[in-house]
């Protein structure tokens, strides 16, 4: 459900650089009524854009039912609700419950996308997901822990693709991933990294080989905020100037917008 007269919003607010919000994210944040907001994980001056009139809430500690309670009554008062999530409330971002109560209540939301931490991370690392012939896919995923993960979407089964994987929620089980990982597929030598509060002035970037990335965890002592990446495209010597080049700015490529130029010898 979603219109134009929305009264609850579910808002991105980015990896935890304030920057990164969208304009409309904080566009809404600064007008609305009622504000919840993620405080476990969203940086305090996202919340801090609240009105000094709104009602502000942290939901950290608050279930799902007193989060519906708060986004219905305010709804139905009239009011415009901000509930802001870290990252983009699409990955794991626990917004389907929640978007579901508000069908059965009838209350109109929306949904503003955010940037999420998997593309922080990757700014971080300055790397591109997608290398050309080295990685087209990306697979968001996460162990299996206290949430169960699908059977088909095992560790194991995903690593026989060897794309770029991205895991979130596992730092805390990285021993147990990688063994999974490399059982799966990978190679030990695979580049991989850790980067934990990405965009955030503490984060930190770590990188090695698959094989080296479960004690450099350990020695870090992260166990949670952190993503987990694997995969070639990570690999910096993918940087060199005999580096693979995309069709997209190829002058011996035509497509709709340009067309077939003569081959040069510069690598730009």
């Amino acid at each position: 459900m979603g219109n134009n007269h929305s009264q609850v919003y579910f808002i991105g607010a980015g990896p935890g650089d304030p920057e990164l919000l969208t304009i409309k994210g904080k566009r809404i944040i600064e007008t609305a009524d009622v504000v919840i907001w993620a405080d476990s994980l969203v940086n305090p001056e996202v919340a801090g854009l609240a009105r000094s009139d709104a009602e502000v809430y942290g939901s950290a500690s608050m279930s799902l039912e007193e989060i519906v309670a708060i986004m219905v009554r305010a709804a139905r008062e009239g009011m415009t609700v901000a509930r802001v999530h870290t990252g983009d409330p699409a990955i794991f971002g626990a917004i389907l419950e929640q978007m579901a109560a508000l069908e059965r209540e009838g209350v109109a939301y929306s949904v503003v996308p955010g940037v999420s931490s998997l593309f922080a991370a990757a700014a971080a690392l300055q790397t591109e997901l997608t290398a050309p012939e080295v990685a087209q896919t990306v697979i968001i995923t996460r162990a299996a822990g206290r949430t169960p993960v699908p059977e088909r979407e095992s560790l194991r089964s995903l690593a026989a693709h060897r794309a770029t994987l991205a895991l979130f929620l596992s730092a805390g089980m990285i021993e147990k991933a990688v063994v999974e990982l490399i059982e799966g597929g990978y190679e030990s030598s695979t580049p991989a990294a850790i980067v934990y509060r990405a965009s955030w002035p503490d984060e930190q970037v770590i990188r090695g080989t698959l094989g080296e990335i479960t004690a450099l965890g350990r020695q870090s002592g992260i166990v949670q905020q952190a993503l987990i990446l694997v995969g070639q495209a990570l690999d910096p010597a993918l940087k060199s100037a005999d580096a693979q080049r995309s069709r997209l700015y190829d002058g011996s490529f035509a497509h709709g917008r340009r067309g077939k130029k003569l081959e040069t010898s510069s690598g730009l």
